[in-house]
């Protein structure tokens, strides 16, 4: 008796010894770092299997747009701007508004950039704006901090920017970064300006988008930027920074001074994010087909305006409207009907066969929460299966923009992860078809595929796991004293910012401080 019982103990330890190497191997193969072009999931993947409009639906809303510029036109261009829209063909009329003829938009577009190459000050980071390639990365103008273990928002400072950018440098379904939020620490807005792109520069080499508050600050912002880049001659080569440009106030006008800083940058050798806003309801109208038809023709005139100054200069057609919820008239940026503005605007850009960029992963919570991760994750996976090129604002937004988290930045790493495999799609070929492995395992083998040469082989090219979401069992769970996931976040977040240095070489970065009044 004790005999076949130290029998079946040894069986046993064996089994379990088996078992125990099994999952060490496959825990070792995980950690493994793969090559860039084995990763299952990177920047540049292909959407565009999600399709809310129909091409009668996309030809309808084009026709509509076309119909706005001719017949209503936009107000408020600057006298630089009229005047080189004029010479190419728009119209001024007796009410000071500039009507554009079918004509002309379509002779624009034929000149209108297309395949923009959006550089990091790394070529690893390098992203190209063609076809349905998606791109996510951060955006906004939040005015605060949100501390997700108070509650508490307060003002967002310079140094949250720079940490903002550091974290996005490690995170690596991110890939660019454009302000989150405003150094509101700093008063004088040259400064601000000046700030904000030595703090997101400091922070990443991935590619930068920016704004600049008045049309005189992109002259000395742009000494800055040569700084950095080594000389202007190399910024050019390789424009690193991007200017993110609210041309337009919907509905249907022009913002004059960013008009000017638009052309100042144009001039500079920067790419520009044509960037139309109207709300639903609001500023756009409440239809959303509607809304779409008057953000595509706000960033067609936006395409008018920048080739008739420069032909062909890079530029990313930004149509990013808005939600109301009508029954406040607040911002909802986290709702089903901004996920399909966004998908909508994506077949848009498509059918002008130009860059194009919009908005999702806001979230409307205050904290990050169970409604912030359904708000993120339901814009996001629609603007990522529309085939969006530039998801902005994908991450850390909350309150409708007012607010950005840390936390949720990483938070946010895990959720496009996720969108991004469902962006890749499913591999239908010849091997991951074939019966092969079903008869080595239902008929010469274990009967379950744990373990088998071709799971092995696919538990990193084919799966995508997340840092910080948790799939223990509920048993491992109450044996690691249930941890939280906000926890774990946190723990990555101050990981990630203990060992992320300062992305300016010493040098540059102490020419910038010695000449500039920085704030961190």
């Amino acid at each position: 008796m004790t005999d076949q019982s130290n029998a079946g103990g040894e069986t046993n330890v064996a089994q379990k010894g088996r078992r125990t190497g099994g999952r060490a191997a496959r825990v070792a193969l995980r950690a493994a770092p793969l090559a860039e072009d084995l990763r299952p999931i990177r920047a540049g993947l292909s959407g565009g299997q999600y399709r809310p409009l129909t091409d009668a639906q996309v030809a309808r809303i084009h026709a509509a747009a076309l119909d706005a510029l001719e017949q209503i036109g936009l107000s408020q261009a600057p006298q630089s701007g009229v005047d080189a829209m004029t010479a190419a063909g728009a119209i001024l009329g007796d009410d000071g508004r500039l009507r554009f003829p079918r004509a002309l938009v379509e002779d624009m577009l034929a000149l209108a950039s297309r395949d923009i190459t959006l550089h990091g000050r790394d070529e690893k980071h390098d992203l190209y704006l063609s076809g349905n390639r998606v791109h996510f990365g951060t955006a906004g103008a939040a005015v605060h901090i949100v501390d997700h273990v108070t509650g508490e928002y307060r003002d967002s400072t310079t140094r949250d920017l720079y940490d903002a950018a550091r974290i996005t440098q490690h995170l690596d379904n991110l890939h660019f970064f454009q302000r989150a939020m405003v150094c509101r620490d700093v008063e004088d807005n040259l400064e601000m300006d000046i700030n904000t792109l030595v703090a997101a520069c400091s922070g990443t080499t991935k590619h930068v988008g920016t704004s600049f508050s008045d049309p005189s600050h992109v002259a000395p912002c742009m000494d800055l930027i040569h700084m950095i880049a080594g000389d202007e001659a190399a910024w050019r080569a390789r424009p690193f920074i991007s200017n993110s440009n609210c041309f337009v106030v919907p509905p249907m006008k022009f913002a004059e001074e960013s008009c000017m800083a638009m052309e100042n940058c144009i001039r500079a050798g920067m790419p520009v994010l044509l960037l139309s806003a109207g709300q639903a309801g609001a500023t756009a109208p409440a239809p959303i087909a509607l809304a779409i038809v008057q953000a595509v023709a706000e960033c067609l005139a936006g395409v008018v305006y920048v080739n008739s100054v420069s032909p062909g200069h890079p530029a990313i057609f930004g149509t990013w409207p808005f939600v109301s919820d009508l029954r406040t008239g607040a911002m909802s940026g986290g709702s089903a009907e901004q996920a399909l503005l966004s998908a909508g605007c994506a077949q848009m850009h498509k059918f002008y066969d130009l860059p194009g960029g919009a908005a999702a992963g806001i979230s409307d919570s205050k904290l990050p929460d169970m409604q912030a991760g359904w708000e993120q994750m339901i814009t996001n996976v629609l603007a990522g299966l529309s085939g969006l090129n530039m998801v902005y604002e994908a991450a850390g937004m909350h309150a409708s923009l007012l607010g950005f988290c840390q936390e949720s930045l990483v938070l946010g790493d895990d959720i496009i992860g996720q969108v991004l495999r469902c962006v890749r799609g499913i591999d239908v070929t010849e091997d991951s078809v074939s019966i092969d492995a079903m008869k080595s395992v239902c008929l010469d083998g274990p009967g379950h595929y744990l373990g088998t040469d071709q799971t092995l082989a696919l538990m990193q090219t084919e799966y995508v796991y997340p840092t910080c979401g948790n799939r223990m069992s509920p048993k491992e769970w109450q044996e690691a004293n249930r941890p939280l996931l906000l926890d774990r976040v946190t723990q990555r977040k101050e990981e990630i910012l203990a060992n992320a240095p300062c992305q300016l070489a010493p040098d540059v970065d102490a020419a910038i401080r010695s000449t500039y009044n920085i704030y961190f």
